[in-house]
């Protein structure tokens, strides 16, 4: 069985980076390297590898909003 994304973000864009600062405005030293994620059409959804946020597309098959 699977665990939830510690955190789920939902984007309108399907190309996203993430630095684990969450809003991108706080210190870097909190967070880690930013990685640029690509959301998968079919999955709707993209994990950071570094903090495992999950990034939904809003309107994608992964988003039950």
């Amino acid at each position: 069985m699977t665990q939830p994304a510690p955190e789920t973000i939902r984007t309108p864009k399907p190309r996203i980076a993430c630095d684990g600062t969450g809003d991108g405005l706080a210190d870097a030293a909190l967070g880690h390297p930013r990685v640029w994620l690509e959301i998968d059409p079919d999955a709707g959804f993209a994990d950071c590898g570094y903090c495992d946020r999950r990034f939904i597309l809003i309107g994608g098959v992964a988003d039950h909003a």
